[in-house]
């Protein structure tokens, strides 16, 4: 399919973060499941309503223009979930496996951040006011969520992981 302007990549991009979101929200059920904090559970069940009101408001952007809501396979969310996957089927200490999902799900935010600021800005430009507001909610979403995970992995969960490997000396043990 030739895409001829910014209105159709606006509608393909549009059907690719809906794939995205869609594949978040079937993948973080197994993600609360494998972390061992209940802070960081609480954040990632959070964010999976959110992952549902975000496809809500694409809905109704799919609606305005006219259009049946769809996705478009995500490469890039099908990536960072089967890493994900392939990392929680690991044997790793609970504080590692914690510091080692906020990677993987700040990954996934930052792939977010990306898709809904240039949606954002191709809705400016085709004059899309309400979309423009739909998508920023969003995007200020996904900013809050990975602000909240850099504050977990910083003020705690990656404390825990580096004890995990530490001796009660505060130097890692090599023997």
């Amino acid at each position: 399919m030739k895409l001829e302007s910014l209105e159709e990549l606006f509608l393909n991009q549009l059907k690719d973060v809906y794939d995205a979101e869609q594949q978040l929200i079937r993948s973080l059920p197994k993600v609360v499941q494998s972390v061992s904090s209940r802070e960081l559970a609480s954040a990632f069940e959070r964010h999976a309503e959110e992952s549902r009101n975000h496809v809500s408001r694409l809905e109704r952007i799919f609606a305005q223009l006219d259009e049946k809501p769809k996705g478009r396979k995500c490469l890039g969310m099908q990536g960072i979930v089967e890493e994900a996957k392939a990392f929680l089927s690991q044997d790793a200490e609970a504080g590692t496996l914690d510091a080692g999902a906020i990677a993987i799900a700040q990954r996934a935010e930052h792939y977010e951040i990306a898709c809904y600021g240039t949606l954002k800005a191709y809705a400016e430009t085709l004059g899309h006011r309400q979309a423009v507001s739909f998508l920023d909610e969003t995007l200020q979403e996904e900013i809050r969520m990975d602000k909240k995970l850099t504050s977990l992995a910083e003020s705690s969960i990656n404390p825990q992981a580096a004890e995990g490997a530490m001796g009660a000396g505060g130097r890692f043990d090599i023997e």
